[in-house]
């Protein structure tokens, strides 16, 4: 069973979370693959003046996406916010993300992220001017509240229905818990019985045994993925099995595994150039071997590779094996 944002009918109710320096277009290109329904671009300042850098080129570039082209905006002024929207929209965007969710203290610092849930009058000004500016659906990702004292997850949920808001993607912690601790799952279940928009359950959803176990608890219209798909992109394959036909995906074959590690590094070096794709593929590596359990030897190789060709013929050769397999998720 899927669900619509806006005019949009997802393939399915397992989306990508955004993650800044993760969910780049490699990456959500290789989830797509795998059945992501909704891939989240990472994170963009709203404030044009900082666009001229080729990181945030890079993340306004969606001439390859192979799936929803998704823009996720940080900020807190509503009217940079708005002109940010529409310029992108006028890039090719056919979804506007709103990050009020991130709890870096660099973000947050500057009064954007999850900071603006203290604020409920200048979220309901944000969104109006960013729907009113748009014209394609708006969505939000928000924490439960400021803090654990102050969860106002429900109210922000029914002021972005009233303003317009398409859909909400809920991460089951506060600002104050970072990621310590687990996620909970009562506040999105409070949110969802609250409002009828399509409400996505975020945190700690690690296989497909627990997406189902918060579909069910929840009442979510779907989940998010985030940390779990790093080094584990097939993650999306595993729960899509599960949530649709109650089966377990069959497990991968470790030849398969290389071939989509070694895929997965060649789109790297294509996408960045040789010297910021090597730096660009270390992290992926290091969470592909934790994965996979290499020997530290063979992970300490990846990570001083010189040079792609270097590192791409050690990944072939760390991670290939004749025998073993590993299961989806």
């Amino acid at each position: 069973m899927s669900f619509n944002i806006g005019p949009h009918r997802l393939p399915g109710r397992v989306l990508l979370a955004p993650m800044a320096g993760v969910s780049d277009a490699p990456f959500r290109a290789l989830c797509h693959r795998f059945g992501a329904a909704l891939c989240g671009a990472e994170m963009l300042t709203a404030d044009q003046r900082l666009w001229s850098t080729l990181k945030s080129q890079r993340r306004m570039d969606h001439r390859h996406e192979s799936g929803l082209r998704t823009v996720q905006l940080a900020g807190s002024d509503p009217q940079q916010l708005a002109l940010a929207a529409r310029h992108n929209v006028e890039l090719g965007a056919q979804i506007i993300d709103i990050n009020m969710g991130c709890p870096a203290k660099k973000v947050c610092n500057r009064l954007c992220g999850s900071a603006l849930l203290a604020d409920e009058l200048l979220v309901g000004r944000i969104f109006d001017a960013v729907v009113a500016a748009a014209q394609v659906p708006v969505t939000v990702k928000i924490r439960t509240g400021p803090d654990p004292g102050s969860r106002n997850a429900v109210h922000i949920a029914r002021l972005a229905e009233r303003c317009g808001v398409a859909a909400m993607a809920i991460h089951g912690r506060t600002r104050a818990d970072l990621f310590r601790g687990n996620a909970e799952y009562q506040t999105i279940r409070e949110v969802k019985q609250s409002v009828s928009i399509p409400i996505i359950a975020n945190g700690d959803i690690v296989d497909a045994q627990q997406a189902q176990a918060v579909l069910d608890d929840t009442g979510a219209d779907g989940v998010m993925i985030g940390r779990a798909a790093q080094g584990a992109p097939w993650i999306f394959q595993a729960v899509n099995s599960f949530i649709d036909d109650r089966q377990s995906a069959p497990p991968l074959l470790r030849s398969t595994i290389t071939e989509i590690i070694l895929a997965h590094l060649e789109s790297l070096y294509e996408f960045y150039g040789e010297h910021t794709g090597i730096r660009m593929a270390r992290k992926h590596l290091s969470w592909y071997g934790q994965r996979l359990a290499l020997a530290p030897a063979l992970r300490s190789a990846l990570m001083a590779a010189s040079t792609s060709a270097i590192q791409h013929a050690l990944a072939g050769e760390a991670f290939q094996t004749d025998e073993g397999v590993l299961a989806a998720a």
